[in-house]
């Protein structure tokens, strides 16, 4: 798949306020500083968008750009627990457990995992959430140029720890931002994935994509960038 225009569309801080549903949507998640911004760039090669979730007032809100005028690219907050709280719906942010559970035109979420470190709990209890809740997900292992040696290893040792907790390890993919890995194999399977579910999408004009006035925009950030789950 080749990347012919990512523009952004809206931020929304529920699924209320969320655009229609009328493209297949990838939601991109993961905890705090696993590279979810880097990521975004290498993919759209266009570093303007993952700035833009970036803004003050934007890190915890659902940021939508729409590429190709054919699919969205979903921006969700980086998730990350607060002290003492525990892994329970009641703790999560309410409209990213909106969207992914009830999201109609959501096919993918991609799950970001740093392949630097040991299977983090955080990580393995959202994907437990998100195997229970029946979404699909697939599995990206960032920053795998700081270690490429030992990168296979950790996928693999991830895998098995899913294993253990009585879940079925998805697809994975190891990606850089640095070495570009990864971009080609990634964006072929989401070409691949609207192929199969969701070719009766109409195509939006770049141009047509506005940004409409909203309370969204108004709201305030607590400057971590992260989500209570």
């Amino acid at each position: 798949m080749k990347i012919l225009s990512a523009v952004f569309e809206v931020s929304a801080s529920a699924l209320r306020s969320c655009p229609p549903a009328t493209l297949p949507e990838f939601a991109f998640i993961g905890r705090s500083n696993v590279g979810k911004s880097s990521l975004i760039n290498l993919l759209s090669e266009r570093k303007e968008l993952a700035m833009v979730s970036a803004q003050p007032g934007k890190t915890r809100l659902i940021n939508f750009f729409v590429v190709n005028g054919q699919w969205r690219l979903v921006d969700l907050p980086g998730y990350g627990f607060a002290k003492g709280a525990k892994a329970e719906r009641a703790d999560f942010n309410v409209s990213v457990a909106d969207y992914l559970e009830k999201r109609p035109s959501l096919l993918r979420t991609f799950v970001l995992i740093d392949s630097q470190l040991p299977p983090q709990k955080i990580d393995l209890d959202f994907i437990g959430w998100l195997a229970g809740c029946g979404v699909d997900y697939t599995l990206l292992f960032t920053k795998t140029d700081k270690q490429p040696g030992q990168v296979q290893t950790s996928i693999a040792r991830f895998k098995k720890t899913l294993q253990g907790l009585q879940i079925e390890p998805p697809e994975c993919f190891a990606c850089s931002a640095l070495t570009k890995k990864g971009r080609n194999e990634i964006l072929d399977f989401i070409e691949q994935t609207l192929a199969a579910g969701f070719s009766s999408a109409a195509p939006v004009k770049p141009e047509a994509v506005k940004k409409p006035s909203s309370p969204d925009d108004d709201t305030t950030d607590d400057g971590t960038g992260s989500v209570v789950w």
